[in-house]
């Protein structure tokens, strides 16, 4: 997968609906998110998703792309999310891993909010 299709992939797991989020993610999937119970299974996360109003844009800056297998990749990024008057930040990590051709699924994510002074 080249980069360009690997940032596509991620947004869309920001701002698609719940059924794109559910195809796009494996059921060996863990989590890691700043809202309780914070580590999250696969269908856990789905749920969260079906439960939350989706984002309605997302920007990715300090971007990094790791290939360490065939078949496997690692993402890092801060997000920045809005919708409506809401926005969000976090640092996020994602692994993708290869199926079979052109099946590609997450198998980890984790967010990470700014953290601030005194926290």
């Amino acid at each position: 997968m080249d980069d360009e299709r690997i940032w596509a992939f991620e947004e869309s797991l920001w701002v698609g609906d719940a059924e794109n989020y559910r195809r796009l993610i494996d059921d060996e999937c863990v989590m890691v998110l700043p809202a309780e119970p914070n580590v999250f299974t696969a269908q856990a996360a789905i749920q969260a998703v079906i439960d939350t109003p989706r984002w309605e844009k997302v920007a990715f800056s300090a971007t990094k792309v790791q290939r360490p297998e065939e078949g496997l990749i690692v993402i890092a990024y801060q997000a920045v999310a809005s919708r409506g008057d809401e926005a969000y930040k976090a640092w996020c990590t994602t692994t993708i891993r290869r199926r079979a051709h052109e099946d590609w699924l997450v198998v980890q994510h984790s967010q990470l909010p700014p953290i601030t002074a005194g926290r």
